[in-house]
């Protein structure tokens, strides 16, 4: 993995993120599920859905800057989420990070996460897995490819044999957009739920 994959289409990113590890200082995880963000309207890839969408802010700048940055957001007040960020600079596009498997450190996740996570999903759905990693929001900003930064992206051991795509998880907004992309075979997958408040097609 390097931050050429990375500098393109969010769509294409997504996917070349599956399958990769992620590594904090006491815990790595293999990515099994993601979802991409495009930016605001007039650009390359108008995604309503996107934090980026009504352009810069204090809080989602980061999706703005270079590739490979680390971009965290506080949701729903409680769960720290994950996104990578792709396209050129300048660009706003990330990819969430929805579920991984541990690969190592799982005695560490178990100690962050509550007493009934346990089993394959232990680091399934954004908010789980940023508990897993231990990341804060000091952390937003990072350079994943920093060989000294706290957290990196490193190459996936092996590469996906299958690839399946759907719609985002919880967006009232551009809800059918296909653009949620997941390793078939993992059991580390968190399972689809549509928001209520998402409109449906005629």
């Amino acid at each position: 993995m390097d931050v050429e994959l990375l500098s393109q289409h969010p769509v294409d990113a997504a996917r070349a993120l599956l399958g990769v590890e992620v590594r904090t200082a006491d815990v790595s995880v293999r990515i099994v599920e993601v979802e991409a963000y495009g930016g605001p309207d007039g650009g390359p890839w108008p995604d309503s859905a996107a934090h980026s969408y009504r352009g810069p802010t204090p809080r989602n700048s980061v999706m703005f800057g270079p590739a490979g940055r680390l971009y965290v957001y506080l949701s729903y007040g409680m769960h720290l989420c994950l996104n990578v960020t792709c396209g050129p600079d300048g660009e706003a596009a990330a990819v969430l990070l929805r579920a991984a498997e541990v690969v190592d450190g799982l005695d560490v996740v178990r100690t962050r996460r509550s007493p009934s996570a346990i089993g394959d999903r232990i680091a399934s759905g954004p908010g789980n897995l940023g508990q897993a990693l231990g990341v804060s929001l000091g952390d937003n900003g990072t350079d994943l490819f920093d060989a000294t930064a706290s957290i990196r992206l490193l190459e996936a051991t092996t590469a996906p044999s299958a690839v399946s795509e759907g719609p985002r998880v919880g967006v009232t907004t551009a809800a059918e957009k296909p653009w949620r992309f997941w390793l078939p075979g993992s059991p580390a997958v968190s399972a689809y739920r549509r928001s209520p408040r998402a409109p449906r097609r005629p």
